[in-house]
């Protein structure tokens, strides 16, 4: 369910490009740049640690300032979530989202000051070995996970501690799974693959009536698969060949453990494209990102989707990839057209231009913690969120 995500080869190239530089005790000092965000290293560095007051280093990261910690690695933790709460504490005394913004510049801004406090927060910095050992007193083992998202190092290198820690969380919940109690499977994600907590579309995929031509030519379209959810289902309800496809080398990886596991490997065949597979397929189902906005980072690919692109890929592409009587299933949200961001009227003339009918819709409510959240910003348009199987043909 992504469309550029870096991968693994790619950050490293970027990585072995990008040095940090700064001075330490009378001396120049140097180490590779290490960041998942394929952020650029910070040119101004300043070496602290315990004896550095928050408020200072939340003034000097605010001013642009990267902190090179050299303390305990606990204690970097706490000087993290105060600089954090020196933030929050500021917006929650400022008027940042007046009542007159519209649905639309709400998110912008909301996404804006997101993208700001990841800036400030991002400035503190932690040191690595080449073995992807943390060099500071009472820092965790995390080898495991750094390895797993960039591969072996053959030097140290330094990181944003905030980075870190959403590497670590982000490999804990690796370990764990995902329930998906209409299919009565378990799915692994891995590290950097969209992970399908919010599962309640799955249930229109397993639930819609297949087009008749499956019967005679069983062949059926993942596009853009993850963590390879959709192709289990089609697996499940009988497809005899399914071609999925990633962009992403993390995603295929994913895919494939999660079919193999699951018993259906020897129906899937996995290619790394953009989009569509050679040929054509009697099914073809795809569930691109829902909100087109630029996403800060390569994690947020699979959510953010610039100026409708893998959208409107999929859907100018599906009438030469479909079999005569053939069927393309999109799964969309509508929470694009809550917050201002895509008309129902935009959609349509994309689905119209692009030779295409509807057959059908169905839609279900989510069930997301973040639909009773009112302190969201954005809880007005998560409450009237639909998301929609569109079952598609061409004209």
């Amino acid at each position: 369910m992504s469309d550029h995500p870096a991968d693994n080869a790619t950050i490293n190239r970027l990585c072995d490009d990008l040095i940090i530089r700064w001075s330490e005790a009378g001396q120049e000092k140097s180490a590779r740049w290490q960041s998942e965000k394929s952020l650029q290293p910070p040119q101004q560095v300043k070496v602290i640690d315990d004896r550095m007051p928050a408020d200072n280093a939340y003034r000097l990261a605010c001013e642009g300032t990267a902190l090179l910690w050299r303390s305990d690695f606990q204690n970097a933790k706490q000087l993290l979530q105060a600089m954090a709460r020196r933030i929050d504490k500021k917006r929650s005394t400022s008027k940042h989202l007046p009542a007159e913004l519209s649905v639309a510049d709400t998110f912008h801004r909301y996404r804006l000051m997101q993208s700001q406090r990841a800036q400030i927060l991002d400035k503190l910095l932690i040191p690595f070995e080449a073995d992807h050992t943390i060099a500071l007193p009472r820092a965790p083992d995390i080898r495991h996970a750094c390895l797993e998202a960039y591969g072996p190092r053959n030097e140290p290198y330094v990181a944003s501690l905030r980075e870190q820690l959403g590497l670590i969380g982000a490999h804990e919940w690796g370990k764990k799974v995902i329930n998906i109690p209409v299919l009565v499977i378990t799915i692994h994600p891995h590290y950097g693959v969209f992970s399908p907590v919010r599962n309640e579309y799955i249930q229109l995929i397993a639930q819609t009536a297949l087009p008749k031509i499956l019967t005679m030519q069983s062949i059926a379209f993942d596009i853009g698969t993850g963590t390879g959810v959709l192709a289990v289902i089609l697996a499940q309800r009988g497809v005899q060949r399914i071609v999925a496809t990633d962009h992403d080398p993390r995603a295929l990886d994913c895919a494939r453990d999660n079919l193999l596991r699951l018993g259906f490997i020897e129906k899937l065949e996995l290619l790394q494209t953009d989009l569509f597979p050679q040929g054509q397929a009697a099914l073809i189902v795809c569930n691109p990102p829902w909100i087109p906005a630029r996403p800060a980072s390569p994690m947020e690919h699979a959510i953010f989707d610039p100026e409708n692109r893998m959208l409107r890929g999929f859907l100018q592409g599906l009438r030469d990839h479909l079999l005569p009587g053939g069927e393309g299933w999109l799964i969309l949200s509508d929470i694009a057209e809550h917050l201002g961001l895509r008309s129902r009227a935009e959609l349509l003339h994309m689905i119209d231009t692009a030779g295409l009918k509807i057959i059908s819709k169905s839609d279900v409510k989510p069930h997301h913690p973040r639909v009773s959240d009112t302190s969201d910003p954005l809880h007005t348009a998560r409450t009237r969120e639909l998301t929609s199987l569109w079952q598609l043909a061409t004209k």
